[in-house]
């Protein structure tokens, strides 16, 4: 999970933690301890979020670009 490009796509949009956190049904504190890695992020949280964000793919911040 890249929380940098989360939070870049949250800053391109206008788009607060809180407000996003509000519109997906997360605490912050939860939103907290997945975007640095300590619990992930579930199937429908990630759907939730792109959809909210209206990104494309969730590739480039929930997923690894190149797989080893």
């Amino acid at each position: 999970m890249d929380k940098y490009k989360l939070e870049y796509e949250m800053k391109k949009r206008s788009i607060s933690k809180e407000q996003l956190c509000q519109e997906i049904h997360m605490s912050r504190s939860a939103f907290y301890r997945k975007c640095n890695g300590i619990s992930e992020f579930t199937q429908s949280e990630i759907q939730a979020i792109i959809d909210y964000l209206g990104i494309e793919s969730p590739v480039g911040i929930f997923f690894a670009n190149n797989v080893s």
